[in-house]
């Protein structure tokens, strides 16, 4: 049986052969998307022009849909990589693109996610620099996967650990929680049948990040809340501060689209997961100004204070909830929402 799709639209195992197939399928789908100076020699590695330290992290993308509202794999990847290192502190330069594609793939679908890819990665200042093409056989990998590694110059001065927070700083977040996961769960569950125009927030936050830093160098902490969604930030934050953590929910921006899909569902929006949302703690004091730098920008309109670290040194994470009562918030006990990200 022929392993070659005779009218050239789809993806084949010979794609991922290394010989002409896959020097066609770079020089068609990827080169005219991705290339810059320093991915154009298609070398094994990159040569980045570094001075001083570096933040460096890794992350790999399986959600399904391949496309959903608001966004697609190929933005997910490199958002999600590009937030992960803003929030250490660093500024984003440099990314690898590792694509693991299922045989059967239609082309058009891989050109659609490497353009997406290119104009994200535009959007973020970063440049794709080196990776890899693997070809799968049918059923081994849901059409495609995604792994992106980053590289960014650290800022000079900034140090973002759970550990420097004290008690009256303020806890903040620029905006509405659990759009990308509910968005993402109501294309899988109801696809076409369900009518909602929910979308994902998936985007890049560098921007963001860096005027706020720049606005309030004492920022004590940034964390990006992707799976786990704000409870596992928030869960993880006391557990490493050791301070006890409490959240105002009436202060919780959440769509109502949003807090109903959620309830359609079954879920919890604190625990759902986001991809363009940072939660930041800062001094009491400052949180007027973070506020106000946050709104300045688009992705930060809806910023808001939503809790405050407390004085009690135990550790726990608690909910203060629209009628008065305490909850405690703890981080999810598995994946809730599976293939999300």
């Amino acid at each position: 049986m022929s392993h070659l799709d005779p009218h050239g639209t789809r993806v084949v195992l010979a794609h991922g052969g290394g010989g002409q197939l896959t020097e066609s399928l770079i020089q068609d789908a990827v080169l005219p998307r991705l290339a810059n100076p320093l991915l154009d020699p298609l070398d094994d590695s990159a040569l980045l022009p570094t001075d001083g330290p570096v933040a460096f992290t890794t992350d790999s993308y399986v959600v399904q849909p391949l496309e959903f509202p608001g966004g697609d794999i190929g933005r997910l990847a490199v958002c999600g990589t590009v937030n992960d290192l803003a929030v250490c502190g660093a500024r984003p330069g440099w990314l690898s693109l590792g694509l693991i594609i299922e045989e059967g793939l239609e082309l058009d679908i891989l050109r659609r996610i490497l353009s997406s890819v290119a104009s994200t990665a535009e959007e973020a200042g970063v440049h794709v620099v080196t990776g890899d093409t693997k070809v799968v056989a049918r059923g081994q990998a849901d059409g495609l996967y995604i792994n992106t590694a980053g590289v960014g110059a650290l800022r000079p001065g900034i140090t973002l650990r759970a550990d420097r927070c004290r008690p009256g700083d303020a806890i903040l977040i620029n905006g509405s929680i659990a759009d990308h996961g509910m968005a993402v769960m109501l294309q899988r569950e109801g696809g076409s049948q369900i009518e909602s125009d929910l979308e994902s927030d998936v985007a890049p936050l560098g921007d963001l990040v860096e005027a706020l830093l720049e606005a309030v160098p004492e920022t004590r902490f940034l964390r990006d809340a992707t799976r786990g969604g704000l409870a596992g930030v928030a869960a993880d934050l006391a557990a490493h501060s050791g301070y006890r953590v409490e959240l105002d929910q009436e202060s919780i921006p959440v769509r109502p689209a949003t807090e109903y899909a959620a309830d359609m569902l079954g879920f919890d929006p604190l625990t759902v997961a986001n991809e363009g949302k940072v939660v930041a703690v800062v001094p009491g004091d400052d949180a007027e100004r973070a506020v106000a730098v946050l709104r300045d920008h688009e992705r930060g309109r809806e910023a808001a204070v939503i809790g405050r670290i407390a004085d009690e040194r135990d550790g726990l994470c608690e909910l203060l909830t629209y009628v008065g009562g305490r909850r405690v918030v703890q981080k999810p006990y598995g994946e809730d929402l599976p293939r999300i990200c």
